[in-house]
């Protein structure tokens, strides 16, 4: 793909499901991810906040959101409690966070600006609901190659650092967020 992608983002639709997940098992080879009817609850829960970035017809990005109260979860929950097993059970309008679940790019077009615009997206949804933070989680792809050598929060302040790289952790900081933690799970 070039440089120059011309990079659409809207609302996820239910026909958009399939699409989805033939990338996210690219994106994601061996561990998985969303099941179908995950997908389609996040959809009729919160429309608003699922969001995919397409060139044309074709998906290269997605981004799952939900809105969560942050007294119920803070920096102390995992994963599957926060978004209630991935089917977003855990949705509440009455909050103010918006918990980012999940986002994801094609490997084909990472580096171009696929990600800035999702999380942009992000950064929209929150301004039309006044929402007063983004709160998400990434994984750390790249802390399997220290695991024998270092714990995650060891890793994470050593590519806080500048001492390692691992892509989602820095493209969270180069995004604006903050570092609070590992959270484990």
């Amino acid at each position: 793909m070039s440089e120059e992608l011309q990079v659409t983002v809207r609302h996820t639709s239910l026909k958009d499901v399939a699409q989805i997940l033939k990338l996210q098992a690219r994106v994601y080879p061996g561990i998985g991810g969303w099941r179908p009817e995950q997908l389609e609850q996040h959809i009729t829960v919160f429309p608003f906040g699922q969001v995919v970035a397409c060139v044309g017809e074709r998906i290269v990005g997605m981004a799952s959101s939900l809105v969560v109260r942050w007294d119920d979860w803070g920096l102390r929950h995992t994963w599957r409690e926060v978004t209630g097993g991935g089917m977003f059970t855990t949705h509440t309008l009455e909050g103010r966070t918006l918990y980012g679940a999940e986002v994801f790019t094609d490997p084909e077009v990472r580096r171009l600006g696929v990600g800035k615009k999702l999380y942009r997206a992000r950064r929209a949804i929150c301004r039309a609901l006044n929402l007063r933070r983004i709160m998400a989680c990434g994984r750390m792809p790249n802390f399997h190659r220290y695991v024998s050598e270092m714990t995650a929060e060891e890793y994470a302040m050593r590519v806080l650092c500048g001492d390692l790289g691992d892509p989602v952790l820095m493209f969270q900081m180069r995004e604006g967020f903050r570092y609070c933690g590992v959270i484990h799970g």
